[in-house]
C-alpha cells in the first residue's frame, strides 16, 4: 500500500486502500498498523484535520480494529 508522508508527531506516513477500507499508519517508532473498515470519508477527514495526532487518537485509534504489520 502506498502511503502518503505526514508531519504530525508521531505518525509518519498514512496509507488507504479504498477497495478494502484498510487504513495504514506508520509511526516515527518504525511500527505500521493497519486498521480495518475505516470508511474513506474517515481517511479524507484524517488527512485533513489541522492535528493529525488528535484526530487519530479521537476517531481512529480506539475505534477500529487493528492488525500490527510491522
Amino acid at each position: 500500500m502506498e502511503r502518503k508522508r505526514v508531519n504530525a508527531g508521531t505518525i509518519r506516513s498514512v496509507g488507504y486502500d479504498q477497495a478494502s477500507r484498510t487504513l495504514e499508519v506508520e509511526f516515527t517508532s518504525g511500527s505500521i498498523s493497519q486498521y480495518a473498515n475505516v470508511p474513506a470519508e474517515v481517511h479524507r477527514r484524517f488527512l485533513a484535520a489541522p492535528t493529525l495526532i488528535s484526530f487519530f487518537r479521537d476517531n481512529i485509534e480506539e475505534e477500529y480494529s487493528t492488525r500490527r504489520v510491522r
